[in-house]
């Protein structure tokens, strides 16, 4: 009998990860509009750093003056549709650090992947730092209360793209990836929450005969949205969450030309829950939280375990080595919108009187890819993601190389492609010989 463990990635010690999606289904609302594939035009390029060449990952590339976007893959990678009706089209590619580049559409050739932007670092003058002096304790101080000023107090309709892999050991097991509406509620509200549901989807899980374990991620797209830790700062950035941590101004940077603190933080030494330690990139001037990147406090590997185990077997012990996440937001007049979330968990399997260890690895991230204001309304209870769902569940197999039609995805990185096409080739050999 195969002995089941579900594994919660949680991002707080009180979220539990949801999990999965409503049934994908083929209708026609909110911004989901089927377009004829003539009506808009793919660019595929890589973003480098000019110096070294060296690839920039999860750099923001946007179409100007619209709300649609896409992030760089592990490889910078990218891979962008714009519809043909937008006149004249120019791109903006933003990564931290670096200066932003903005390009014209034309000068970028369609349909190839030729289109290489390089990136410059941008310096910020020793002269921000003497003129602003703050303790970092302030400036975190500053984030919290200008909240409702930064952030969009209107509910926004999202599309996003989803993906979430588990690898065993090396090898990927389970790929998984879905178009996805998101009701983004008002930051300024604490009592309305983000819901999610699922457009369309696809999979390839692997479940072998002779696999001891069937490890299943309980989650899903609502769980990484909750990586917005503005809309989500119960551990992390609230007044009360502050006493738990001690903080250090570590730099000075920009990020689309503007300088922002980047303040580490750290559980206190005292504080014997494990919480987060990482990085906030705050802008100097409103005090916008826009990049954040933390992990789990880990030093104590079976309290953290606590966090992430749902159920497992007798005899197993699971053990996080790993747990990093990523949460990005973009600007569009003078307001912040979340617009990309990942998350990253690693984990070593043990059984009791048995030798050899199994390490798996889930990922799991969201691109924000176009919002809207206008007819948000919420979810019904029936269609809206729920947690204690399995999300590969309720999406079907790989099946046609051109599923996304127009809609914006993240570019697999080279990985992936090749663990799809041996997925494929396994499944398929294993219905041409049933047992």
């Amino acid at each position: 009998m195969k002995k089941k463990i579900r594994i919660i990635a949680a991002i707080t010690l009180l979220i539990a990860i949801p999990a999965a999606a409503a049934n994908s289904s083929s209708a026609e609302y909110g911004l989901f509009k089927k377009q004829d594939p003539q009506n808009y035009r793919t660019y595929t390029g890589r973003v480098i750093d000019a110096e070294t060449g060296n690839q920039l990952i999860f750099a923001t590339v946007a179409v100007q003056g619209t709300n649609v976007a896409t992030v760089t893959n592990i490889d910078g990678e990218f891979t962008l549709k714009i519809d043909r009706k937008i006149s004249n089209p120019a791109i903006e590619v933003s990564y931290l650090g670096y200066n932003n580049t903005v390009i014209s559409v034309s000068e970028l050739r369609a349909d190839e992947r030729v289109n290489v932007i390089s990136l410059n670092q941008a310096a910020i003058p020793i002269m921000e730092i003497v003129i602003k002096p703050i303790s970092p304790e302030e400036i975190i101080q500053n984030v919290i209360a200008q909240i409702s000023e930064n952030y969009v107090d209107v509910p926004n309709l999202m599309t996003s793209f989803y993906r979430e892999t588990i690898k065993r050991n090396r090898s990927y097991v389970s790929i998984a990836e879905a178009v996805v509406e998101i009701f983004k509620a008002p930051y300024s509200n604490e009592f309305r929450f983000d819901m999610a549901k699922v457009y369309k989807g696809r999979k390839n899980v692997e479940e072998s005969k002779l696999d001891t374990v069937l490890f299943r991620l309980q989650g899903g797209p609502v769980t990484t949205l909750q990586l917005d830790i503005v809309k989500n700062p119960y551990s992390i950035l609230t007044l009360d969450a502050m006493q738990s941590y001690d903080y250090l101004l570590e730099n000075i940077i920009t990020i689309d030309e503007k300088p922002h603190y980047v303040v580490g933080f750290k559980q206190r030494s005292d504080i014997e829950v494990p919480l987060f330690l990482g990085r906030l990139y705050v802008d100097v001037n409103s005090f916008a939280i826009t990049e954040a990147e933390f992990s789990i406090n880990l030093e104590d590997q079976e309290s953290a375990a606590s966090i992430f185990i749902r159920k497992k077997p007798f005899g197993m012990n699971v053990l996080p080595e790993m747990a990093s996440y990523r949460t990005k937001f973009r600007e569009v007049d003078g307001k912040w919108y979340f617009s990309y979330g990942r998350a990253e968990v690693k984990f070593k399997v043990k059984w009791d009187k048995k030798l050899f260890n199994t390490n798996y690895t889930t990922m799991s991230e969201i691109a924000v890819t176009d919002r809207t204001e206008e007819e948000v309304i919420k979810f019904t209870s029936r269609e809206r993601l729920r947690k204690g769902d399995i999300f590969t569940e309720q999406i079907s197999a790989f099946v046609d190389p051109d599923f996304w039609g127009d809609y914006n995805v993240i570019e697999p990185d080279q990985s992936i492609e090749s663990a799809i096409r041996r997925l494929s080739r396994r499944l398929r050999f294993e219905d041409r010989n049933p047992e």
